[in-house]
């Protein structure tokens, strides 16, 4: 976790949502819409980690990419130092691209085959419009010796690292430029395991050193409890419950966060598999259920769940997406089975 978390907001979304038209039918004759993040409220902290949770196709990825204007929000807006970044342009957009940053998923797709390793670390920093090649060739070997890396490999191509080394590549490019904004997509997942710790702690010294701020999108919840200040978890394009790390992690409220902590592996032998309560599969954004999202998959959804669609609010200390929270409806709502 973060020493030098402040309470001030560096990067902030409102009302944030993406749209996109999926075409259909013969030959694409017909579209549907889809909406992978719906009307998104989200703040990250200067010097803190916010991290966001959820499955596969939540809309964790899209809301990462929009808050770096790497897609086009439908509708809201996101903030940078109080700045609307989506009407930036010239060269403050260029300082916004050095100011905010990205390391993927994927360390063998986001790093270009053609290139030497010191053109894709330095690309942000000839992208931010710096010139002098002394300066840029000393940014760069800084950069990698900071990764672990040997300056002297600045002439070699991708091929010849291994994964690990790749994604500490792609961290290198990220970090050149002192960004005070970094999303980390993930950026251990496709890592093996004896790698994984590696590439967090390294990420989170990093952080530590530089006091930047991350947005830290996982589905896996112990990761995220180690690295968090703050959680927010995400199922079909919403944030369904949000607060400290401690308190979502360590005493889950909303029926969805507490069935994905029931799927975490643990050591306890007693545990059962049957024990996971989490079933079925997340509903399709072209096809949303009426109401609560989590609605059909919920163990504790009630009438009330299937026909309205309960808004974020306050409750034990953290902001809950849930019925069984809201003083009006939870009097309606049917005793724990």
């Amino acid at each position: 976790m973060s020493p030098a978390t402040s309470t001030e907001d560096l990067v902030s979304a409102e009302a944030l949502s993406v749209t996109y038209k999926v075409r259909t039918g013969f030959l694409g004759s017909t579209h549907r819409v889809i909406k992978p993040v719906d009307c998104v409220d989200l703040s990250v902290r200067k010097g803190e980690v916010m991290t966001v949770i959820g499955e596969s196709g939540s809309g964790k990825s899209t809301l990462g990419f929009a808050l770096l204007r790497l897609v086009k929000p439908s509708a809201g807006r996101v903030l940078f130092s109080g700045q609307d970044i989506g009407k930036a342009k010239g060269s403050d957009l260029r300082e916004l691209r050095r100011q905010m940053q990205i390391v993927f998923q994927d360390p063998y797709s986001s790093l270009d085959p053609r290139l030497h390793v010191k053109d894709i670390v330095s690309e942000p920093l000839i992208g931010s419009g710096m010139k002098d090649p002394g300066e840029i060739d000393d940014r760069t070997s800084r950069a990698m010796t900071m990764v672990g890396l040997d300056p002297s490999a600045k002439s070699k191509y991708v091929h010849e690292f291994s994964g690990g080394q790749r994604q500490r590549i792609g961290i290198a490019r990220a970090i050149v430029g002192d960004p005070q904004f970094v999303v980390l997509d993930e950026p251990t997942s496709n890592l093996d395991v004896s790698i994984q710790a590696q590439i967090l702690n390294l990420l989170m010294d990093l952080q530590s050193k530089s006091g930047a701020s991350y947005l830290f999108i996982s589905h896996n919840m112990a990761v995220s409890q180690y690295v968090s200040d703050r959680v927010a978890v995400m199922y079909a394009g919403e944030v369904v419950e949000r607060g400290t790390s401690e308190e979502v992690i360590g005493e889950p409220m909303h029926p969805y966060t507490q069935d994905l902590l029931s799927c975490v592996p643990t050591m306890d032998i007693s545990r059962k598999v049957t024990d996971v309560k989490i079933t079925g599969d997340p509903p399709s954004f072209a096809d949303l259920p009426r109401g609560c999202r989590y609605s059909n998959r919920c163990k504790r959804a009630f009438d009330l769940c299937k026909e309205k669609e309960p808004a974020l609010a306050a409750a034990g200390g953290r902001e809950v997406a849930c019925f069984l929270y809201h003083k009006e409806e939870r009097a309606v709502a049917p005793p724990e089975r």
